[in-house]
């Protein structure tokens, strides 16, 4: 993957956080997502995030797997730690890195294939046992690497812009974190950027798994080939000698609209998305509520946004295990190893 810096000269009238830094130090490399792509509005919250929070970038760790929303951890904090693990398997890293130094901020990053699909198992591990990080899917149905294939995430019937209708039933990661014990889950679009930035900054103060799980319309394989921007309109009307495929440049989609109320939006492709906002009347505390509403909505063909489910009093997995204070990296090889005598101790104890 190439990457193109972004120029170290910046205005000095630029506004500056408690520690100093202005929103182009939690910038990244330049983009090389498709023009308009959700990913990169939800890369430019989670930038104004970490600058509204005055968050440190060496005390954060980003994690990430395969897929296109797994590239985007390129874009932001240039001065975090990172690790790009393999497809689905970014969980299992953050588990280890977690349970290594639980005095880092952690934030994945993953996607509606790499959580919904391969990684649903080591998804599903992680939001039982309260790993304590932020987890944001940045969700669009579809496999925006391979051309376009449907994603568990995506509804049954849709079609994708090759006219083919999708056959099974779409899997809601929000219900089904809240029904494993995660403490935090909210969902949101990529465009609403009023309602996504404090969520993002909620879910970075919550202890345990929050998810965050982000609608963010793909502007390359939102299209139906019955659409005049499609691929395949492309192709078939293009009378250039070769056959070289073209990405058109999209624009990206911003919503704004209050809480309670829900608003219809027109994706890349022209198909329509409803988006509906929690009231100020809903209670997220209560688990029961958040499950039914996500449902009910499901079943007015709405899509439920805003913070969903909340446990302020839940754990994290440090303290269920009973952990050391001290991180793990931090203890001597004779803390860690104490001797043959401290190990017959304990297999005595547990006799």
């Amino acid at each position: 993957m190439t990457y193109i810096k972004k120029p170290l000269n910046h205005h000095p009238n630029l506004e500056i956080n408690e520690l100093g830094l202005t929103r182009r130090d939690y910038e990244g490399q330049v983009s090389s997502l498709c023009a308009g792509c959700g990913h990169d509005s939800i890369s430019a919250a989670i930038i104004e995030a970490c600058f509204q929070l005055s968050l440190s970038s060496h005390q954060i760790a980003k994690l990430s797997g395969i897929g296109c929303s797994s590239k985007a951890p390129a874009y932001f904090l240039n001065q975090s730690h990172g690790f790009n693990s393999v497809h689905g398997r970014m969980p299992s890293i953050g588990t280890g890195a977690n349970l290594a130094n639980h005095e880092l901020l952690y934030l994945g990053i993953s996607g509606d294939g790499d959580s919904a699909s391969i990684g649903i198992g080591q998804f599903v591990h992680a939001a039982r046992r309260q790993l304590n990080m932020t987890y944001i899917i940045e969700n669009n149905g579809t496999y925006g690497l391979t051309k376009g294939q449907f994603s568990a995430t995506n509804d049954k019937e849709s079609k994708s812009k090759y006219g083919e209708e999708n056959l099974f039933p779409s899997i809601d990661l929000a219900s089904l974190a809240i029904q494993l014990g995660a403490g935090f889950v909210a969902r949101s679009f990529s465009g609403d950027k009023e309602q996504l930035v404090p969520l993002i900054k909620a879910a970075f103060k919550q202890k345990g798994f929050a998810l965050l799980d982000i609608l963010s319309p793909c502007v390359t394989f939102n299209n139906h080939n019955t659409s005049t921007k499609s691929f395949d309109y492309i192709r078939e009307h293009n009378e250039a000698l070769s056959r070289t495929d073209f990405v058109p440049l999209g624009k990206e989609i911003k919503v704004d609209y209050q809480p309670g109320s829900e608003i219809e939006i027109s994706l890349h492709d022209g198909s329509r998305l409803r988006l509906e906002k929690t009231s100020s009347g809903y209670d997220p505390r209560n688990r029961k509520m958040a499950v039914n509403a996500i449902q009910d909505s499901i079943e007015k063909g709405n899509v439920l946004t805003g913070l969903l489910y909340i446990n302020e009093d839940s754990n994290d997995l440090k303290e269920i295990l009973n952990l050391t204070d001290t991180p793990l990296n931090k203890l001597s090889e004779k803390e860690l190893c104490p001797g043959s005598e401290s190990l017959k101790k304990i297999n005595e104890s547990l006799r």
